[in-house]
């Protein structure tokens, strides 16, 4: 089984930390990103979405051209950020600087107030990736989420420790790309477009 995630597109109102809270729409950039991205190439049996409109109106945009089904999954919202949640990097250094710190040094250890714990988002993105290896053994996959979600699948398909999960950039519009086997897991490629590797 192959899985392309590719996250969202950029959202409205700019950068900040959007969980599963806030749910801002596609800027009329983050549309063109999403396009550009797949342009010319759609090799997916079927779309999987995360529930949040960033995501699922392009994926439901896109299952509808193409003549695919898209299906909705809880599972592959985003982190929740709790009280980060609609602040940017700089107001957070400035309000809460070292639960800030504390976090990109070990999210695993440090939670923001309020948010999801990194332990508990980990096993709901791997309990939603053993769902799909169940139900879609042998499609080629394309699941439109966010850069958590992404993060964690890449951790969880190589083994790295989840300590350094942040320290993964995910771009808007990246592809990334994972390999399924019954017995192993591999990342083919990262933040690219969907033509790559064939």
């Amino acid at each position: 089984m192959l899985i392309d995630f590719i996250r969202h597109g950029e959202p409205q109102g700019g950068s900040r930390y959007r969980g599963h809270s806030i749910d801002d729409p596609l800027s009329e950039k983050g549309w063109a990103q999403m396009r550009a991205a797949v342009e010319g190439n759609c090799p997916w049996t079927h779309v999987i979405s995360s529930p949040l409109i960033r995501c699922r109106a392009f994926a439901e945009a896109l299952a509808a051209e193409q003549g695919l089904r898209c299906s909705i999954d809880p599972a592959f919202k985003e982190i929740g950020f709790g009280e980060w949640e609609g602040k940017n990097k700089q107001e957070l250094r400035a309000e809460r600087g070292e639960e800030f710190a504390n976090f990109y040094l070990d999210p695993v250890r440090y939670t923001p107030t309020g948010a999801e714990p990194v332990t508990r988002f980990l096993a709901r993105i791997s309990a939603g990736m053993a769902m799909l290896q169940q139900n879609f053994p042998d499609d080629h996959l394309l699941v439109v989420a966010h850069a958590g979600v992404i993060r964690a699948a890449i951790v969880t398909a190589i083994g790295a420790d989840a300590a350094s999960m942040y320290r993964i950039q995910v771009r808007n519009a990246g592809i990334t790309r994972i390999e399924y086997s019954n017995t192993q897991s591999f990342l083919v490629f990262h933040d690219g477009h969907s033509d790559d590797h064939g």
